[in-house]
């Protein structure tokens, strides 16, 4: 059975948001790694570039597939985190923690698409 933190929210695509002060951490789930297999390369946006909630952001490629990112908010991003570069495998190690992906200054209107830890448990 996948993790699902409760303090999270999450998308219909499978990434998580922690906002805290207007900043929304952004990575995978449990269950989108689990699926993917071992992930060797996340290809990632500059740091500045604007996201659209629910649009395409990056891929994540694993062994077997590539795979879409989808931003769960909309803002600038102003953080990636540069371990993957070099290691995305961090990501099936630690999806919720040392595997975040990007962190984005959240536009004010945003996040009403996002799923509560229960609701997106209904989902997988």
């Amino acid at each position: 059975m996948s993790l699902v933190p409760e303090e999270l929210q999450y998308t219909k695509d499978h990434e998580w948001a922690r906002v805290e002060g207007g900043i929304a951490t952004v990575g995978v789930t449990d269950h989108a790694q689990r699926e993917l297999g071992d992930i060797v390369f996340v290809e990632l946006p500059k740091v500045g570039a604007k996201v659209e909630a629910g649009q395409s952001f990056g891929t994540i490629e694993a062994v077997k597939t590539v795979a879409e990112l989808y931003a769960p908010v909309a803002g600038t991003v102003t953080e990636v985190n540069a371990t993957l570069a070099g290691d995305a495998g961090v990501i099936n190690q630690d999806p919720y923690g040392k595997g975040w992906i990007l962190k984005v200054a959240v536009d004010a209107a945003t996040g009403s698409e996002l799923m509560s830890a229960a609701e997106y448990k209904k989902l997988i």
